[in-house]
């Protein structure tokens, strides 16, 4: 039986999860707060790089909160494979996977700066 594809709020959830477990950023909050409700399939939003923008104006390029900016990026991958991604449940993983999908492996420096703070 095919699982259902994954609402844009389990896929939030699950990178706010991985990025912020212990819900430390003030801008992950909020961007969780915006979309925790929001029950469409992760695959019927268009643009959904745009949509994030939007409901989080510091998740910008120029990475003005790198960790909403690493959230967005594991939004974006997961997003990416219908909201379920085949890993093995490592956050580590996971957000190495975004990172690849979205910089190509080279995060800005902020955000990897962000990622050694954590």
């Amino acid at each position: 039986m095919d699982r259902a594809t994954a609402t844009v709020s389990e896929v939030v959830r699950t990178a706010v999860e991985t990025v912020d477990p212990q819900a430390e950023n003030e801008g992950i909050a909020r961007l969780y707060a915006a979309l925790e409700d929001d029950d469409r399939p992760v695959t019927s939003v268009d643009n959904l790089e745009e949509h994030l923008a939007m409901v989080e104006p510091d998740s910008d390029h120029d990475v003005s909160d790198p960790g909403v900016t690493l959230v967005n990026a594991v939004i974006l991958y997961l997003a990416s494979h219908g909201g379920r991604a085949d890993y093995d449940r490592n956050p580590d993983e996971l957000i190495e996977l975004a990172i690849k999908a979205q910089w190509h492996g080279e995060p800005p420096s902020d955000v990897r700066d962000w990622l050694e703070e954590r």
